[in-house]
């Protein structure tokens, strides 16, 4: 998780003045982690904390908020006793007034302030950890501490990339455009592909000959491939071995992937190259509906997702 400084903006655009909630700190079970954050505005709000009576009463509170104009305000409740919410913890709030001209001000990288405003210096552990990220790069965790808050800025990690604005690759980006560490690129073959309406994170890229796009994808990019034509799917399958990747997924049935393996071997891509690409994608148990299609690609996206975490969290 981390300070959504991209949505924030957008908001801020659309609707003015927002407070942003944010869990600063949990004790016991909690519905949602430390970092999960709301925008609340006078007739609306985006984002979740948990949901229940707990953000409920917080976007009321907000509202409050901005009516009142009192900028920063911190708030413990217990889950249990205050909200009847079965979790049992407590969850500490920090809730905040944002402005167009607050937001220069604001940090690329981490965000620290302060609650109160007779403090200038933050404690010894949170100005260490903003000095090894300025200097080492070292993403630190959202957390509080002595009534200052701190908190990296969130920049989507993972490059998707998706081929096709057909019915699948449609239910495919209203699925992942919500999530948040996905950074995706839509590409099809002219503008009249796309839908009218495409989320303000996804970034549309409407070229005449796909395949030569793919090399300025990063190696590191996970694709979806679902064009209209085969014969642009295998130009695509081509160009990507060609290129490298993390993950790269076609739609298709087992005859369609069997022509592709054998024309795929034709190009010159040896058995185990071939075998890089997931093809078909989804779950076949979940159905051939576009939705259905999206949700089990979306399943398998985040499994790869975790099982590369646990990876990482073995090497540290």
């Amino acid at each position: 998780m981390g300070f959504d400084l991209q949505d924030l903006r957008r908001r801020i655009g659309a609707h003015g003045p927002v407070v942003r909630v944010v869990i600063a700190a949990i004790r016991g079970s909690s519905p949602r982690e430390v970092g999960a954050a709301m925008l609340v505005w006078d007739d609306g709000q985006s984002g979740t904390i948990g949901g229940g009576a707990l953000e409920h009463e917080a976007a009321e509170a907000a509202r409050a908020q901005l009516a009142t104009g009192r900028m920063r305000q911190q708030t413990t409740r217990a889950l249990g006793p205050d909200l009847g919410q079965c979790c049992g913890g407590s969850v500490t709030l920090w809730s905040e007034i944002y402005r167009a001209e607050d937001l220069d001000s604001l940090d690329d990288e981490v965000i620290l302030r302060a609650l109160r405003t007779d403090t200038d210096e933050p404690p010894l552990a949170l100005r260490r950890k903003l000095a090894l990220a300025r200097s080492q790069g070292q993403r630190p965790d959202p957390q509080l501490a002595d009534g200052w808050l701190l908190e990296p800025v969130h920049h989507p990690e993972t490059p998707l990339w998706i081929w096709g604005a057909g019915h699948v690759g449609r239910a495919l980006v209203d699925v992942l455009s919500p999530m948040p560490d996905l950074d995706i690129t839509w590409v099809d073959t002219g503008p009249e592909r796309f839908p009218s309406d495409i989320p303000a994170t996804v970034t549309a890229v409407p070229v005449a000959e796909p395949a030569a796009l793919v090399p300025h994808a990063p190696e590191n990019a996970q694709h979806l491939v679902l064009t209209y034509s085969h014969a642009l799917d295998l130009a695509l399958c081509h160009a990507l071995l060609l290129r490298g990747f993390a993950f790269a997924g076609v739609i298709g049935s087992a005859t369609k992937w069997a022509r592709f393996r054998s024309r795929l071997a034709d190009l010159g891509h040896r058995p185990e190259q071939i075998a890089r690409l997931t093809c078909p994608i989804g779950d076949p148990a979940l159905g051939k509906h576009p939705q259905m299609i999206a949700v089990g690609v979306a399943a398998e996206l985040l499994r790869l997702g975790a099982t590369d975490e646990l990876k990482k969290d073995r090497r540290a």
